[in-house]
C-alpha cells in the first residue's frame, strides 16, 4: 500500500492558497492517493524545510557576488596651531579602492555554496520522504481503526443476539438465571470494547488529518484494501537499491562540499590584493595631484592553517561517516525486511488457516449451544477466540502494510519496481 515520493517545492502565496482550497474539499471519502497529494501540499513540515532550496539559491548568488568597492574622503593640515589654525594650507584627498581578490576565490566559493544548496535538495528530498511515509502510516491506522470498529460492532450484534438466545432460554426454564447473568456481561464487555475501539479511530483520524495540515477532521472515512498480500523481495533484491536511498546518496554531494570547503580554506591563504586611486587637493596653492596605492596584508602570522587543518579532517571523516551511514541503513532495512517477511507469512496464516478454523469452531459451538450440548461458556470462549483472531489478521495485515512502507522508504522505491526490473547504476537526484 505505500507509495512513491512525489517532488515538493517551496510554499509560495499563490500555492498556500491552492492548499487552502484543497483542505475544503477534503469532506468525502479519502483514498491513500488523496492522501499523499493533500499532505505534499499541506504538511506544515514540508512547508517549512522547502524554503531551503530557497535559501541554498541566495547563498550561492551573495557567493557569487564582487566585493564593492571603497570610497574615502580624508583631509589634513588643519585646525592646529598657528599657520594651520585655520584652512588655508589644509590638503584633502579623495579615493577609490577596490579589493581583489586572488586564488579563485570566488569560483571556488561559488562551487562550495551551489554544493551546500544541493544537500540541503537532498535534505527536503529526505524530509518529504519522511512526511510522506507518515502520513501512509497515518492512513493505515486509520483504515485499521475502521476495520476494528467493524469487528466490534458485529461481535456486540452477535453478542446480544446471544442474550437474547439465552434469555428465551431461561424463560423456557431450560437453563439457569445465572446464564442469562452471565450473557448480559459478556454483552456489556464487548460494549465497552467498541466504545475503546472508537476512540482509538478516533486518535488515528485526528493525527492523519494533522499530517495533512487540515485544521480539523473533514473527512467521513478512509477507502483501502488492507487484505492485499504481494509477493516479497528477496533481502538481496533489495539491498541493490539501497543507494537511492536519499540519505545515503547525499554523501556524494557530501563529500564534494567538503573538497570544496577544503578548497576554500586554501584560497584564503592567498592574500587579497587591494588597489586605491584618487585626487588630493592643496588649499594653500589651489593645485591637485592624482593618487595611486595598492595594499596587501603579510601573511606572517596566520595562514589560515587551522581552518585547512579542520577542513582536512572533516574531509577525511566523510568516509568513515558514509560508511557508518549505509551501514545504519542496511541494518534498518534487514530489520524492516524481517518484519515485512514476519507479518506477512502470520497474515497468510491466520487468512488460510486460523481464522477459517477458528470460524468453523464457533460456528459448530454455536450449533452446539442452540440443541444444549455445550453451555454459554464454551459458546462465549469459541467467540472471543474467532474475534481475536479476526483482530490478530487485521493488526498483521497492518503491520504488514507498514513494513511495506517502511522498506520503501528506506529504498526510495516502491516495491512494485523491485520486482519488474534492477535498478539504474546511477545516483538520480530530485
Amino acid at each position: 500500500m505505500g507509495k512513491a515520493s512525489q517532488h515538493t517545492q517551496p510554499v509560495d502565496s499563490p500555492r498556500a492558497e491552492q492548499a487552502k482550497a484543497t483542505v475544503q474539499e477534503i469532506t468525502d471519502v479519502l483514498t491513500l492517493d488523496k492522501v499523499l497529494a493533500q499532505t505534499l501540499m499541506g504538511s506544515p513540515e514540508l512547508a517549512a524545510i522547502s524554503w531551503d532550496t530557497r535559501i541554498g539559491e541566495a547563498r550561492t548568488l551573495q557567493a557569487g557576488l564582487l566585493p564593492n568597492p571603497d570610497l574615502s574622503y580624508s583631509m589634513s593640515d588643519f585646525g592646529g596651531s598657528g599657520m594651520y589654525s585655520g584652512f588655508e594650507i589644509a590638503s584633502s584627498s579623495v579615493q577609490l579602492g577596490q579589493l581583489i581578490e586572488l586564488g579563485g576565490k570566488r569560483s571556488k566559493r561559488t562551487h562550495l555554496a551551489a554544493a551546500e544548496k544541493e544537500l540541503a535538495d537532498w535534505d527536503v528530498e529526505s524530509k518529504k520522504l519522511d512526511v510522506l511515509a507518515d502520513a501512509n502510516r497515518n492512513f493505515l491506522d486509520v483504515l485499521t481503526g475502521q476495520e476494528k470498529v467493524k469487528l466490534a460492532e458485529e461481535l456486540v450484534r452477535l453478542a446480544a443476539r446471544a442474550r437474547d438466545t439465552v434469555l428465551e432460554r431461561v424463560q423456557a426454564g431450560k437453563i439457569s438465571p445465572l446464564e442469562g447473568t452471565k450473557a448480559g456481561v459478556a454483552l456489556s464487555e464487548t460494549g465497552i470494547q467498541l466504545a475503546r475501539t472508537k476512540n482509538e479511530l478516533i486518535a488515528a483520524r485526528n493525527r492523519l488529518a494533522t499530517s495533512m495540515g487540515l485544521g480539523a477532521v473533514t473527512f467521513q472515512q478512509v477507502s483501502g484494501k488492507l487484505d492485499t498480500l504481494a509477493p516479497i523481495p528477496s533481502p538481496e533484491a533489495l539491498n541493490a537499491y539501497l543507494d537511492r536511498n536519499p540519505d545515503i546518496a547525499r554523501w556524494v554531494k557530501e563529500k564534494e562540499q567538503r573538497d570544496a570547503t577544503l578548497a576554500v580554506e586554501k584560497a584564503k591563504q592567498i592574500p587579497d590584493l587591494t588597489v586605491s586611486g584618487g585626487m588630493q587637493f592643496y588649499n594653500d596653492t589651489n593645485d591637485s595631484a592624482l593618487m595611486v596605492g595598492v595594499s596587501i596584508p603579510l601573511p606572517l602570522f596566520d595562514r589560515n592553517q587551522g581552518n585547512i587543518a579542520e577542513a582536512e579532517h572533516r574531509r577525511a571523516k566523510v568516509r568513515e561517516e558514509s560508511r557508518t551511514s549505509r551501514a545504519k541503513a542496511a541494518s534498518t532495512l534487514s530489520d524492516a525486511y524481517q518484519m515485512l517477511a514476519s507479518s506477512h507469512a502470520e497474515s497468510k496464516s491466520l487468512q488460510n488457516d486460523i481464522v477459517p478454523a477458528a470460524q468453523k469452531v464457533f460456528e459448530d459451538t454455536k450449533e452446539g449451544f442452540r440443541e444444549g450440548k455445550f453451555d454459554f461458556l464454551e459458546l462465549l470462549d469459541a467467540q472471543r477466540t474467532l474475534f481475536m483472531a479476526k483482530e490478530s489478521y487485521i493488526t498483521s495485515l497492518s503491520n504488514y502494510h507498514k513494513a511495506v512502507v517502511d522498506v520503501e522508504r528506506l529504498i526510495a522505491t516502491p516495491l512494485t519496481e523491485v520486482t519488474e526490473a534492477r535498478p539504474q547504476t546511477e545516483n538520480k537526484q530530485s
